[in-house]
């Protein structure tokens, strides 16, 4: 599925609610939420701070996928094609990072 194919599932399935779309602050601070959920995710299979043995397993796949959908949300909701937007990102990384040691190089 492409960004695009993604952002039109998700605003197929956000178009059947009558609110549409959170406003873009509220669908900020969605992100962040979603953000510290990962963070602590990763904290637990990584970190320092192991579950404990009541916790349900959690995953960082699905933390992921949640960030991704409001995104997603936020990009919709201000017209922005997240297509061309990665497309830009990407070509502004290798750019900016074409003289960096790859592993090859080293």
């Amino acid at each position: 599925m492409s960004l695009r194919d993604a952002q039109q599932a998700v605003d197929a399935w956000i178009g059947q609610f009558e609110e549409g779309y959170f406003p873009p602050l509220a669908n900020v601070a969605r992100l962040a939420e979603e953000v510290g959920e990962l963070a602590r995710e990763v904290n637990h299979q990584f970190g320092p701070k192991h579950k404990k043995a009541d916790e349900p397993a959690g995953s960082m796949a699905a933390e992921l996928g949640d960030i991704l959908f409001v995104v997603i949300c936020l990009a919709n909701a201000q017209q922005i094609d997240l297509d061309d937007a990665f497309r830009r990102t990407m070509e502004k990384v290798t750019a900016r990072d074409a003289g960096r040691w790859t592993k090859k190089a080293r």
